[in-house]
């Protein structure tokens, strides 16, 4: 046999280092060929790593959560030869590894610290205490059969009842339910997706000097125009939920303030302003927040719109969605749906220069007319980069978005 070490791999995009986020095999297994042997995050994607030979892996590179540059060795692998190879293609790694996993002792039982002496009380008859004693438990809702005395023949002094307000939750009336103090804790380390939002959202907020626009919209007639579709396509075409028509007021809003739809390279000093329009839709998953992209928004019906953020929503949530899926925006939309507020001050997606955030739709009284009527109101709470986008522009960008949305015929027309 020959030793091989698997190298992290050049994944593209001028990316220099890779998170281990998962190893699939352990020391000791059986692998065979092209068998994945290790999860690796990117700033956009989850990578499986194969592996080029079959053999028995001998080491591996590092632990969960270590940032690993590309080009460091990941495993090392003592290979077969081609014969040996071909009979262990297939080999699950957990008959292996179920064989060689290594024994963990058990976690050390921590003894409880002893209590301060107390002296027993006579099983049966009312405990010994003073009159004064008794007053004060009476006050305190304490139950003075539950309280072990210290004095003479287990008699219960103050001191005794200051001991039991420290051990237990107090003061309570007489009858509530008492409750332990906690004290435990636990270390979570921050690492794969979690750790990248992390970092990107330290990084975008340390570079980029945010400020946030909050313009109210009236919804009343888009939500019943929304209903009024969905109601004569749904069952033919895909069902409409609100950011569809989002995202079609963006579409329409774009031509008229390119500087939004855009990505700022601050080290270079440089504005790309976008024709396309490839809509970020923030998605939260099991993992944390991903960004599938929307491509070319632009040029989709509402109903492509639909049926493609759906699909790329559910791949999102899945863990299926692809480095491909996951960059490439120029702007973003990020809504709580009806957990979404009454207000937020949105974190921009670098490097974007704008997000627009969608808050809950709520029923309130609004003037109109003279007379006091219902409708339903939505707050849009947008961030942009006050770098390259001026408090004037967003205004306007936002106030365009809103007419669309409030005279929802204005969506299908160019």
């Amino acid at each position: 046999m020959a030793t091989h070490a698997i190298k992290v791999p050049d994944l593209g995009e001028g990316i220099a280092e890779v998170e281990l986020v998962a190893w699939r095999v352990q020391p000791g297994d059986t692998v065979a060929e092209d068998q994945v042997l290790a999860d690796v995050m990117t700033d956009k994607a989850t990578v499986e790593i194969p592996s080029p030979v079959a053999g028995k892996v001998l080491a591996l590179g590092g632990e969960v959560g270590k940032q690993m540059a590309v080009g460091a060795e990941l495993i090392r692998i003592d290979v077969v030869d081609r014969g040996g190879a071909e009979a262990m293609r297939g080999t699950p790694a957990s008959a292996s590894a179920s064989a060689s996993a290594p024994t963990v002792a058990p976690a050390p039982t921590q003894v409880p610290a002893p209590a301060p002496a107390e002296r027993a009380r006579p099983s049966a008859g009312k405990p010994l205490a003073s009159p004064a004693v008794r007053h004060r438990a009476a006050l305190l809702g304490i139950d003075l059969q539950q309280v072990p005395g210290s004095g003479a023949e287990g008699r219960i002094l103050h001191e005794d009842l200051d001991a039991w307000l420290v051990r237990r939750p107090g003061p309570q009336a007489p009858g509530a339910a008492r409750h332990a103090e906690r004290n435990d804790e636990e270390a979570v380390p921050v690492t794969g997706v979690r750790r990248r939002i992390a970092q990107r959202m330290q990084d975008a907020m340390r570079r980029i000097p945010h400020f946030t626009y909050v313009e109210e919209v009236d919804v009343t007639e888009l939500e019943l125009l929304r209903a009024r579709i969905n109601e004569r396509w749904g069952a033919e075409r895909a069902h409409l939920t609100l950011l569809p028509l989002l995202v079609r007021a963006v579409v329409l809003a774009v031509p008229r303030f390119p500087q939004v739809n855009a990505r700022f390279d601050d080290e270079k000093g440089v504005l790309t302003r976008h024709g396309a329009v490839h809509v970020g839709i923030a998605t939260q998953t099991a993992a944390g927040l991903m960004v599938p992209v929307l491509r070319h928004a632009e040029a989709r019906d509402l109903w492509s719109s639909a049926t493609e953020i759906a699909r790329l929503a559910d791949a999102a949530r899945a863990g299926r969605a692809t480095r491909d899926e996951l960059s490439g925006s120029t702007i973003t939309l990020t809504s709580l749906g009806a957990l979404g507020g009454i207000a937020s001050t949105p974190i921009i997606n670098a490097p974007e220069v704008a997000i627009v955030g969608v808050n809950r739709i709520v029923l309130r009284p609004v003037m109109q007319g003279g007379a006091v009527v219902a409708r339903r109101m939505m707050n849009l709470s947008s961030s942009f980069d006050h770098r390259v986008v001026d408090g004037q522009l967003a205004a306007e960008f936002i106030q365009a978005v809103r007419a669309s949305l409030e005279c929802p015929a204005l969506l299908f027309i160019e």
